[in-house]
């Protein structure tokens, strides 16, 4: 689809969302051509326990090179707009060109901020 087919903005109020319920919503829209803006990322919520969660988090930040483990790579986002980001990241086929094109129509904000602040969510 081109970009002319949508004419507005969808802006998400992620508070009080399941992230990856919201993650693949707005995935979708995204591969469809629809540009979407996620705000107040940080309120984003998670089922389970929450020392379960960071967990499976810190697990999940501690993961180096397998060949040699003593380099200092790779780098993990610890921001909740960037683990959002990265949650929609992998429901999106990001290595192609449309995948790529998709991501760019995403935008993650913790807060609200200026101009998305005013819109209806």
């Amino acid at each position: 689809m081109t970009d002319g087919a949508f004419q507005k903005t969808i802006v998400i109020d992620a508070k009080g969302h399941l992230m990856g319920r919201l993650a693949s919503i707005v995935a979708k829209h995204i591969l469809q051509g629809q540009k979407v803006v996620v705000v107040r990322c940080e309120a984003i919520e998670m089922t389970g326990s929450f020392i379960r969660n960071k967990l499976k988090y810190l697990i999940f930040l501690n993961k180096k090179m397998r060949s040699n483990p003593s380099r200092a790579g790779p780098w993990h986002y610890r921001a909740p707009s960037k683990i959002f980001y990265r949650t929609v990241r992998g429901m999106v086929p990001h290595k192609t060109k449309r995948g790529e094109c998709a991501m760019e129509r995403l935008k993650c904000f913790e807060g609200c901020p200026a101009p998305y602040d005013k819109k209806k969510k």
